[in-house]
């Protein structure tokens, strides 16, 4: 491609509104367009890159052995009104009515696939003698995301992998997610993005096993937790350790009832009795399957729903309502403690609590709290569990003495072991080796392909722009002839180009009328891998310069085979990202 015959509009300037590097560098390099917040056109540089992203995911879908199909975006509402997820999805669910003869036909936009490969695999796989099978599809996906923001990191349209395995046993199934788990690995090593696998909850795609695959970066909206042991979890899912768990030796002190006029908060009521959050509890009224419980944590620690969920085995927890609270605890929201409800509650606590001596708690009375509250005098707990977020310096749950670290990160991949949620709703079934039918069991991974272009702009970038891998690059190598002007040396970079093009390069010929300067620049800005540079001078010494994007001096090579040696570098490094990895250790 000449530089000319296509659309790179490249930016000087930061554009108004971009505040990450991702999304500041992408829009100044030209690789996309706003259309309205949330949704982007991919330019032609962008697109490249894209594509070259999908086309990895698939090569590795393929070596997995999983089949490829491609799905209506579009979904009858009926088919999430079957599986329970119109509700759990809530208003990120994308909902129109198409008019059809007269009548309303609902429909989603669908946000992930489940439903809709459940539906076709239900209609079309009977016998365990067509199991396992693992299909997937490269599709756009939509989600009314309500705060789109940071570029194409949260969009309300995005490109989704998406892949779903039908298993006939729990063993089928670990081998499947074996297989994809692996293909993952592969997937981000190729493209050259950092990656950190995790272990994570499900949320509303439901399932009871997954791991996210987290692209380290300080911009993530995600945060991982880990150790140096190597345990890796999402901050829904990590446990703590109980290395730090003990009673420490004060003198319970009789409990007091005192007066704390406008202290709502854990905050407030800090400053108000003039001690630490860790001496106070924090009682929280939950809605368990619609069922009140108390949940307590400590004042400087924060309540995981997810875990309180699995430990009182239920399908939803959700705070409860002011009305609900006032009932239970006689007083306006803010001031509940686990001694002297009005309703009796099932009591669970954090183990964090467990040692607590000499604590304050809300009082159940507007505007009072206790002094000198202790666990197993003043109240008891119905259990004791893990309840609460992980916080940096917490002891690992995995290791003896490791202490937890918390990053950010992007998401980039998940997978998940659903079980028999969506087959057991959409009549998936099979007939077994014993006659009898039995239920699929299915596993989910998804990969956002446009989240792998933003883990490589935000991890790989320096103040003059990109620095593309060789795999993902729009353009492997730019060739920048110094003069347009000048026959001899425009005849050359066309020639080059072609040789290139004939020994499978991709590569752009800048045959812009700009300086130098210029094009230098723009091309430091796009992070093109190799920028090859020809003038008369060069050409007088049968030379050509080339520079790698992330190296500081260019070298000379012979002009005569320089097109087989640089096909040569750039085709290994597309194999094994290299010097890119080298470089990227270095710094």
């Amino acid at each position: 491609m000449f530089w000319t015959k296509t659309l790179i509009p490249t930016m000087k300037e930061t554009p108004e509104g971009a505040e990450i590097p991702s999304h500041i560098l992408m829009l100044r390099a030209g690789l996309i367009s706003q259309v309205m917040a949330g949704a982007y056109t991919y330019l032609p540089l962008g697109y490249r890159s894209l594509r070259k992203a999908e086309n990895i995911v698939r090569e590795e879908m393929d070596c997995a052995g999983a089949v490829e199909l491609h799905m209506s975006a579009m979904a009858p509402l009926s088919l999430y009104e079957q599986t329970n997820r119109v509700e759990a999805f809530g208003n990120v669910l994308i909902k129109t009515d198409l008019a059809r003869g007269g009548k309303k036909v609902p429909v989603v936009f669908c946000p992930t696939h489940e439903e809709t490969i459940t539906d076709i695999v239900s209609r079309y796989v009977s016998s365990y003698r067509q199991l396992p099978m693992t299909f997937y599809q490269i599709q756009t996906k939509f989600r009314n995301e309500e705060r789109p923001r940071f570029g194409v990191l949260r969009t309300s349209e995005f490109l989704m992998k998406d892949a779903y395995s039908f298993n006939p046993t729990l063993e089928s199934l670990n081998e499947s997610y074996s297989a994809m788990y692996q293909a993952y690995c592969k997937i981000f090593t190729r493209c050259g993005v950092p990656f950190l696998p995790v272990e994570a909850e499900s949320g509303p795609i439901g399932g009871d096993a997954s791991h996210e695959f987290m692209f380290p970066s300080a911009n993530g909206e995600d945060k991982v937790v880990h150790c140096s042991c190597g345990y890796a979890a999402n901050t829904e899912k990590a446990g703590i350790g109980m290395d730090n768990i003990r009673q420490p030796k004060i003198e319970p002190l009789p409990i007091q009832e005192t007066a704390t006029p406008g202290a709502h908060t854990i905050e407030q009521v800090c400053e108000f009795l003039k001690c630490e959050p860790q001496r106070l509890i924090k009682t929280l009224i939950y809605l368990a399957d619609s069922k009140p419980v108390a949940v307590l944590v400590r004042g400087d620690h924060d309540a995981n729903e997810n875990k309180i969920r699995k430990t009182l085995q239920v399908n939803k927890v959700e705070l409860a309502d002011p009305v609900t609270i006032e009932r239970v605890t006689g007083a306006p929201v803010g001031f509940a403690g686990p001694v002297g409800l009005k309703e009796k509650l099932t009591i669970l606590a954090d183990f964090a609590v467990q040692p607590l001596v000499n604590v304050v708690t809300g009082a159940n009375k507007d505007e009072t709290h206790l002094l000198n509250v202790n666990p197993g005098r003043d109240f008891t707990a119905d259990l004791f569990a893990d309840l609460r977020n992980a916080q940096a310096n917490d002891p690992c749950p995995r290791c003896s003495g490791g202490t937890l670290q918390i990053s950010n990160a992007i998401e980039g991949g998940h997978v998940f072991k659903l079980g028999t949620k969506y087959s057991q709703a959409l009549n998936a079934k099979f007939l077994d080796t014993d006659e009898t039918q039995k239920t699929m069991i299915m596993g989910c991974y998804g990969i956002g392909i446009n989240r792998i272009l933003v883990g490589i702009c935000e991890t790989s970038y320096d103040e003059s722009g990109i620095i593309w891998p060789v795999p993902l690059a729009p353009y492997e190598a730019v060739i920048t002839p110094l003069k347009i002007d000048d026959e001899p040396t425009m005849n050359a970079a066309k020639e080059l180009y072609r040789q290139l093009n004939n020994a499978g390069i991709d590569c752009l010929l800048d045959d812009r009328d700009q300086r130098p300067g210029v094009k230098f620049k723009d091309a430091d800005l796009i992070g093109f891998p190799m920028r090859i540079v020809l003038g008369p001078k060069g050409l007088a010494q049968n030379e050509a310069e080339i520079k790698w994007r992330w190296d500081k001096d260019p070298i000379m090579i012979p002009l005569s085979n320089a097109a087989a040696q640089i096909a040569a570098v750039l085709h290994e490094e597309r194999k094994t990202n290299k010097l890119f990895l080298k470089q990227k250790k270095g710094t």
